[in-house]
Parts: C-alpha cells; structure tokens; sequence
C-alpha cells in the first residue's frame, strides 16, 4: 500500500472548527487524526459493500 499523503484544503464553519480542535484535545489527537477517523467511520457506514476497501485506503 502505497502511504504517500495529500493535503487537502475544506472550508468549516469558526464554530464547528472550534467543537472539532476541542475534541482533538480531549482525544490527544492532532486536527487531521480526528478528521481522517471520522472520514473512516463515514465511509465504512455509507458503504457496506466497499468496508475492506474503504478501510485499506484509509489506514
């Protein structure tokens, strides 16, 4: 598998921005963890079909 990483530029609300960094304090996580775990859980929960590879793009 290839791990080489893109950045990636999304505009988000000031106030949701604020509740995602609040979250990746209490997790000890960085901004990007939390979001690449959360785009893991969209995608695995969209399609159920796809789970093995949505999972290998992501990890």
């Amino acid at each position: 598998m290839n791990n080489k990483s893109s950045r990636v530029l999304i505009s988000l609300p000031d106030k949701f921005l604020e509740e995602v960094d609040s979250m990746a304090e209490e997790e000890q996580r960085t901004r990007s963890e939390l979001i690449r775990e959360a785009l893991r859980l969209y995608i695995r929960n969209s399609e159920p079909g796809e789970k093995n590879r949505s999972s290998l793009l992501l990890d």
